[in-house]
């Protein structure tokens, strides 16, 4: 019970580095896919707008502007998420850090394949995502945790992601150091090489 709780507690670690004004706002396709190439292989995300608009549109606008190219996935716990969604470049992740949507009522369950934005509370989400590994729906949605997509493709991929360091990469380190930090004492750490819209 302890360590669920913990768990969860870590996924929602907010750390907000600056006031930044939001970018102009894309409303994304009502269904659309996101091919990610990682350092294990490829997956591919199938996102529904109508699960969790917010969501959905901050992720096609991440995605837009090559914001998870050379992300590192850098909490794993198995069975519970992979977690991803933190810059390499320390410039980058500071202008997204206050840079928050509107929540998204749950809609869909945090089930193996699913992706959902990570958060603090109501009001908190920005540009961290994690795919559930296990069947978290008990525990996620309850707290307000709204997937908008799921992988479709290459969840064998996701599951091999190399969890060795599990949660021992310091959030607050990422952000303020970048992949400096993380090629350094965490260098056996899977990685996204880009992140494309499907055509």
């Amino acid at each position: 019970m302890f360590t669920a709780m913990l768990r969860n507690a870590l996924l929602l670690l907010p750390i907000l580095l600056c006031s930044c004004s939001p970018p102009a706002k894309q409303e994304a396709p009502a269904v659309y896919r996101v091919k990610f190439e990682t350092s294990k292989g490829p997956f591919v995300v199938e996102v529904h707008r109508d699960w969790a608009p917010n969501g959905a549109d901050r992720f096609y606008d991440l995605v837009q502007q090559k914001f998870f190219d050379d992300n590192r996935f850098f909490r794993i716990v198995k069975g519970f998420i992979v977690q991803f969604g933190l810059n390499g470049d320390t410039l980058v992740s500071a202008q997204w850090q206050t840079r928050t949507i509107p929540d998204d009522p749950v809609k869909q369950s945090n089930t193996p394949g699913m992706l959902s934005f990570a958060m603090a509370g109501p009001g908190t989400r920005t540009t961290q995502l994690f795919v559930n590994l296990g069947d978290n729906a008990q525990s996620l949605d309850p707290q307000g945790f709204a997937p908008f997509g799921r992988v479709i493709d290459g969840m064998s991929v996701v599951a091999q992601l190399n969890a060795e360091y599990g949660e021992a990469p310091d959030q607050g380190k990422i952000q303020s150091q970048g992949n400096d930090y993380l090629k350094q004492t965490f260098p056996n750490l899977d990685y996204i090489k880009t992140a494309r819209i499907e055509q």
